[in-house]
C-alpha cells in the first residue's frame, strides 16, 4: 500500500490518489478528509483552552490523529510525498524511509533551492507519469 503524503490544502492530492488507484495501486489518503483548515482549527481550539503546543500534542485529539496516521504509515509498503508539503509530511516520509521502505518525492515545480537530503528518496519525480514509472520499477 502506498501512503500518499501531502498538504491538507493541496487540491491535487485526491487527483493523484485516483491516478495511482487507476494504475492498480492501493493508496492511503484518508487523512485528506480532515479538510484544509483542520490544523488551524485544532491550534485555535487548543490555544482558546489555554494550552501551548507541547500540551496540545499530548492531548487526546492530537494523539488520536497521530496514532491513526502512524498505523497506516506502519502498514504502508511505500510512501509518496507530494509537494508542496510541510514539516509533518517530510517527517512522515523520513519515518517510512527509516523503516527501510521506499519513499518517493513528487515535485510540484523545479526547486529554486536544491536540497541534497532528497537523496534519501528512492526517486525524485517531476511528473505524475515519472512517478508511475518509478513505482513500477520499484
Amino acid at each position: 500500500m502506498i501512503y500518499l503524503i501531502g498538504s491538507l490544502r493541496n487540491p491535487e492530492v485526491p487527483k493523484l490518489a485516483h491516478c495511482l488507484r487507476q494504475a492498480g495501486h492501493e493508496v492511503f489518503d484518508d487523512w485528506y478528509a480532515a479538510g484544509p483548515h483542520a490544523d488551524d482549527c485544532w491550534q485555535a481550539y487548543e490555544e482558546a483552552r489555554g494550552y501551548g503546543f507541547q500540551d496540545a500534542l499530548n492531548g487526546l485529539a492530537a494523539q488520536h490523529v497521530y496514532h491513526y496516521d502512524r498505523q497506516h504509515l506502519d502498514r504502508a509498503s511505500a510512501g509518496v510525498l507530494m509537494l508542496p508539503a510541510g514539516r509533518s509530511g517530510h517527517l512522515e516520509l523520513g519515518y517510512l524511509i527509516g523503516q527501510g521502505k521506499p519513499g518517493y518525492v513528487l515535485l510540484d515545480k523545479p526547486p529554486k533551492r536544491w536540497d541534497v537530503m532528497y537523496g534519501f528518496a528512492a526517486r525524485v519525480c517531476v511528473t505524475w507519469t515519472g512517478l508511475l514509472l518509478a513505482l513500477r520499477r520499484g
